[in-house]
């Protein structure tokens, strides 16, 4: 029994034994598993948001531990990660327990508590998080959150591609890039240090075959544009051997326009501009392919990064370059993820690119602001605070940033000056091993701006502010401790000029510098000094010119201003305005907007009385004529209606014209006009009807030209005062015209049918057009080619005209001539300018040389000489800076210069007919035509009479003399576009009485006396036998050139430019007359023997150097005995003769012998013949007697006679009679 007993209980015993050995180690498994694993944490994060922890987070994480997180989001989204706790276990280096992140661009790892509070940014779209434990210490852990952040194409750089087509960065494929004649292209780029090779390209633009449209890149020459095939080296503008692109990204624009044939480069806030002819009219094809980096195997592309491409259609100036900003968009291409395909691997987000967003949020603790502050930051006095503080805390850079803005915001209050902190900045710094203790001391480095507002002129030291400092150092929070403090004040902004002409005085931060514009009192430009938030440094800014530069819009929205409801308008505002607004037509582009500013302008103008608008009506309505030519609009036409004045502008197609129609009517309910086009209204108060033959007898030329026609109503007839015909006006005024053309004799009439501003009892209405050429070039009324339709009423007007014209019931304002295309013009333009200068330096010559050499001008034909040389000469010199002067846009300087410009013209016509006068008393009157002081009746008439006309001009323009002269624009092309302004003569008859008139009156002279001349000679030279024929057509050819340019025959060239000849006539009249003061140099100095002595004496050295003591001037005998060539050159040298000899009316020579004429033979004479020589200062005179005169009249045909011209003068005038 006790042993069956004791069995029994040893089995029980082992089964509970065994029992509590199941229990224990099932107990020990399942903990394992919880310890080792709290949850899965090696997963994959999808979501748009969420949150993670490390294991058994907020318990200690566990030991030997290998966690991985991979979080993933679409294409176009960032992950941003924000610890919200941690604690790790902290070691150098994290060499036990750690946490990795891997932002898709360099992992770091992560210990201790640095990154509580801290977030952190992928590249792409994905990040990975990695957590390890070792066997011992475990801490808290982490808990994470993360989003998805859709990121913009301008919070990411892109990487260029290095081989072509392999993952490719281009323009999407929905963009299409348009054909380009000029263009604006701005980006951003950055340029690997360890890479040195100078032949790459930064972005390439091709067509469909592979063929290269447009690049830009870098090779050994330098810098290049490409367009077309054709490379534009920016030598000048960026560096040639070293590199513009570093490591940080540059900013490059590029500006190219096709027009001028010119490149500007905007880099660094510097504008250059670079000239490359070979560029000029070159055209980008469209619908090409853009690529960033190269297009091809065999140039490399760009080893960087590239970011903010951005390409515009048109060009942009320095000044709206220096002031581009992130928010203007490419009109092209832009920097927007739609505009780009790009690749993944391509693309890298970053925090810090110039225009993209700061993604991770800042410090909740922020220092005051300037921009908070106002009016106390603008002229205050700012100091740079430098400190140093460290603690044993492990704080983040934010945590440190809010203790110190607190501790310095605590410090200055209650101060006794009046300090602000603006601005805080905090960089991790180490402090000396020596000064390290157990646990690891974190240091960092402070900077701060302060602003002291000296209202009350206390100055305030850095010493001050940095005492201020140091005796607060135990008040700082978390037990920071301040160790080094520097204060300095910011500097102020160093006076320069910049541009040249405009000076900047030293300036103190935040403040603005003014100063007139260059060359006005009235507007300025500005420039500020700024503070550089980065370093707190002062720097310039660029300067405003804005105001300088005349901006269109800006300048027509103060003239609106000015003529706006409620203002006085005086005739000199209105004629003001006028001229302004005729600068911008002429001058600036036009677009829809700025062309209805200006014709609500002219609306605000017409309101005014017709005494207020007479002086400058003729330039208002070219002006709104020029308007209508030159303003862009969209769509096939477009209008702008306001209270007095409604424009109407349509495209039409000269191949398929079949007519048209424009119609105006008031408005529902608004005090504007409606313009309607291709229909005839019933409740038009105007219209005008064209027919379908409008355009039939246009030239080819004028049918190709044809692109739109303006149709133009006014309210108010102001502008049309015609002084002849003061009766009234019964009907409103409209106009219409086609492109810059005068349609007339048309086989269909015009009908144009206009309200009556009364009704018209016993109606007899007359259908006029203004003719500006009526009344001296103000306008008047004409009626001409126009008729009244029996469908006219009480009520309308109804009037078919055979031409195109303004009605008013009818007017003209085109005047338009034949045009010379753009290119002669510019040839012809070449041509006289060049011409010109040459003229002028020639004409400077002669008159030098005669001036320097006293004896060239004792006779009486190079005096006469001298005085056209001269007024040549300012004739040239004035044509040449005309076009210059009239661009300062100062009207009485304008006047003044085409006057003097008129009276040189006259000088030189009226100095010409001189010449021809001279040459017919030397020639054809040889006796009894003594002139007492010859020259000073000269001088009085070549001088005098032109002075008088101007006089006369001038005493007729009533002190208005910007009737007569003043500034005009010529040169304009079919279109209408293009044209020079030129100071000169504005009244058509003034133009054609005192120009046209005078020379008329001289080139008919002249061509007599011409002729008179020619005859002689031809009629001398050819009786002599001992010259060939050749000899003597060359002799008499030379004679004949020499004077058709001394009388100015070749400007009789204007009167045959007529009909198909004018081209011809014009070239012929631009070479020749252009180059006047050449010829004459040539004919009537170079080539003259006693000038070329003058110069071999006195310019000349060595064996061309003539002696001293040679003869200057040869006695009778031998003079007689030389060779007879001198007849052509004493003809060629001012008339006749050209030794002092010749018409010399102070002779020192006597005649022995006096002889009389028989009356029954024509060789009656007393003595043999005898001569005798006297010489005085140093000039031989030979004394000829009579009948040895009479002999030499008589047989000129001896070949020993060509000395007759120079030798009878002297002789023959000192016997003659007398004015």
């Amino acid at each position: 029994m006790m042993s069956h007993g004791s069995e029994v209980w040893c089995c029980h015993w082992k089964w509970k034994l065994h029992h509590c050995l199941c229990l224990f180690t099932t107990y020990i498994i399942c903990m394992q598993q919880a310890v080792h694993g709290c949850y899965d944490c090696r997963t994959v994060l999808t979501d748009p948001s969420g949150v993670f922890t490390s294991p058994c987070f907020p318990s200690d994480y566990p030991n030997s531990q290998a966690c991985k997180w991979i979080i993933r989001a679409p294409h176009g989204y960032i992950i941003q990660l924000t610890f919200i706790d941690f604690d790790i276990e902290e070691a150098p280096g994290c060499i036990y327990d750690s946490l990795t992140l891997d932002n898709g661009e360099s992992p770091m790892n992560l210990c201790g508590i640095t990154a509580k509070g801290l977030s952190y940014n992928s590249t792409g779209n994905e990040m990975i998080v990695s957590f390890k434990s070792d066997f011992s210490i475990q801490k808290k852990g982490f808990n994470a959150s993360y989003v998805r952040i859709a990121v913009s194409l301008r919070n990411q750089k892109v990487i260029i591609p290095q081989v072509p087509d392999i993952d490719a960065v281009s323009v999407a494929e929905t963009i299409s890039v348009p054909e380009l004649r000029q263009f604006t292209l701005c980006f951003e780029a950055t340029k690997g240090n360890s890479d040195d090779n100078d032949d790459w390209k930064v972005f390439s633009y091709t067509d469909a075959l592979l063929r290269e449209l447009f690049s830009f890149g870098k090779t050994t020459k330098g810098h290049f544009l490409s367009i077309s095939g054709t490379q534009c080296i920016l030598k000048n503008a960026l560096p040639r051997n070293a590199e513009f692109f570093t490591g940080t990204f540059q900013q490059l624009c590029v500006v190219w326009d096709s027009f001028s044939g010119t490149v500007g480069i905007y880099a660094k806030n510097t504008y250059h501009v670079v000239d490359c002819p070979e560029i000029y009219d070159k055209v980008i094809p469209g619908n090409g392919r853009l690529v960033l980096g190269s297009n091809s195997n065999e140039v490399s592309s760009l080893n960087g990064d590239i970011y903010n491409f951005r390409l515009w259609n048109f060009t942009m100036n320095a000044l709206t370059l220096a002031n581009l900003s992130c928010d203007v968009k490419g009109n092209i291409v832009d920097w927007e993820n739609e505009f780009w395909s790009i690749p993944t691997s391509a693309l890298k987000a970053e925090n810090n690119l110039s225009c993209g967003s700061y993604l991770i949020p800042s410090s909740s603790i922020e220092p005051t602001s300037c921009a908070n502050l106002g009016s106390l930051c603008q002229g205050g006095l700012f100091y740079r605070i430098s400190i140093v503080v460290s603690s044993s805390n492990s704080n983040s850079v934010s945590k440190v940033h809010d203790v110190v803005a607190e501790w310095l915001n605590r410090t200055f209050q209650n101060w006794n000056y009046t300090v602000y902190v603006v601005n805080i900045s905090i960089h991790p710094a180490s402090i000396r091993e020596g000064a390290r203790q157990k646990r690891s001391i974190k240091s960092f480095s402070a900077l701060a701006l302060l602003v002291y507002n000296s209202t009350n002129n206390i100055n305030l030291e850095e010493e001050d502010i940095r005492q201020k400092l140091i005796s607060n150092n135990r008040t700082m929070e978390e037990g920071y401790q301040l160790h080094t403090v520097d204060v300095d004040p910011v500097e102020k902004c160093l006076a320069e000029e910049n541009p040249p002409n405009y000076f900047w005085p030293d300036t103190r931060p935040t403040l603005t510098n003014f100063t007139f514009c260059h060359g006005s009192s009235v507007q300025t430009a500005s420039r500020t000094c700024y503070l550089g938030l980065q370093n707190y440094t002062s720097y310039w800014g660029q300067p405003d010119l804005r105001n300088c530069t005349e901006n269109a819009a800006d300048i027509a929205n103060q003239l609106l201003n000015l003529t706006g409801e409620g203002q006085q308008l005086t005739s000199d505002k209105v004629n003001d305005v006028v001229q302004k607004l005729k600068k911008i037509v002429n001058d600036e582009e036009i677009d829809e907007s700025l062309g209805s500013t200006v014709v609500t302008i002219f609306s605000n103008i017409l309101a005014s009385s017709d005494s207020v608008l007479a002086a400058s009506s003729s330039e208002a309505l070219k002006t709104i004529d020029a308007l209508a030519l030159k303003i862009h609009f969209a769509g096939p036409s477009m209008s702008i209606s306001t209270r007095n004045l409604a424009l109407g502008v349509s495209s039409i197609n000269s191949t398929s014209f079949k007519g048209g129609a424009f119609s105006v009517s008031p408005q529902n309910n608004a005090s504007d006009f409606q313009i309607d086009f291709d229909k005839d209204q019933t409740s038009a108060i105007a219209s005008v009807v064209l027919p379908p033959s409008l355009l039939k007898n246009l030239s080819q030329d004028e049918f190709e030209v044809i692109s739109r026609a303006q149709f133009t109503f006014f309210n108010k007839n102001g502008l049309f005062q015609d002084a002849e015909n003061p009766a009234n006006l019964t009907s409103f005024v409209v106009a219409c015209s086609i492109g810059n053309l005068t349609i007339q004799d048309l086989q269909d009439y015009v009908k144009v049918t206009i309200k009556h501003t009364k009704i018209q009892e016993d109606p007899k209405p007359t259908c006029v057009f203004w003719d500006m050429n009526k009344n001296g070039g103000s306008g008047g009324w004409n009626p001409a080619g126009c008729q009244v339709d029996a469908d006219s009423n009480e009520n309308e007007t109804v009037c078919l005209c055979n031409h195109l014209t303004h009605f008013g019931v009818l007017m003209d304002l085109q005047r338009a001539v034949t045009q010379i295309d753009p290119q002669n013009t510019k040839v012809l333009t070449f041509i006289t300018y060049i011409g010109c200068g040459i003229s002028a330096i020639f004409s400077a010559a002669t008159l030098l040389t005669y001036i320097a050499f006293e004896k060239l001008r004792r006779d009486y034909p190079s005096k006469i000489l001298m005085n056209l040389s001269t007024a040549l000469l300012f004739l040239n010199l004035i044509f040449l800076l005309d076009g210059w002067i009239a661009s300062f846009d100062i009207d009485g300087l304008c006047i003044a210069v085409a006057a003097l410009l008129h009276f040189f013209l006259l000088a030189t016509f009226t100095w010409m007919g001189l010449e021809a006068v001279h040459m017919y008393i030397a020639l054809v009157k040889v006796f009894n035509t003594y002139i007492r002081r010859y020259i000073l009746k000269f001088c009085i008439i070549g001088w005098g009479l032109p002075a008088l006309v101007i006089a006369i001009v001038l005493a007729s323009a009533n002190t208005n003399a910007s009737r007569i002269y003043g500034k005009q624009l010529y040169g304009r092309d079919a279109s209408g576009q293009g044209g020079d302004d030129f100071c000169w003569i504005k009244n058509e008859i003034v133009f054609y009485v005192t120009c046209a008139g005078y020379f008329g009156i001289m080139f008919l002279m002249n061509v007599a006396m011409f002729i008179v001349v020619m005859v002689q000679i031809c009629g001398r030279n050819g009786k002599r036998t001992n010259r060939s024929l050749k000899e003597e057509i060359l002799r008499n050819l030379r004679s004949v050139v020499s004077l058709t340019f001394l009388l100015g025959m070749t400007w009789g060239f204007a009167f045959f430019a007529w009909g198909p000849l004018t081209l011809a006539f014009l070239y012929l009249f631009s070479i020749f007359n252009s180059l006047q003061g050449l010829f004459i140099f040539v004919f009537h100095c170079a080539m003259k023997e006693n000038v070329q002595k003058q110069w071999r004496r006195h310019l000349c050295c060595g064996r061309f150097r003539l002696a001293d003591n040679s003869d200057w001037s040869k006695t009778a005998t031998n003079i007689i005995k030389k060779s007879s060539d001198n007849l052509g050159k004493s003809l060629s040298s001012s008339s006749i003769g050209s030794n002092s000899t010749y018409l010399t009316s102070k002779s020192k020579s006597t005649t022995n012998t006096y002889c009389k004429r028989n009356s029954h033979t024509e060789n009656a004479f007393l003595d043999k013949p005898s001569s005798k020589f006297a010489q005085e200062d140093g000039e031989q005179t030979s004394i000829i007697p009579v009948h040895q005169v009479i002999d030499k009249v008589k047989g000129y045909c001896n070949p020993h006679s060509d000395s007759f011209y120079k030798n009878i003068m002297s002789d023959t005038f000192s016997r003659s009679t007398k004015f």
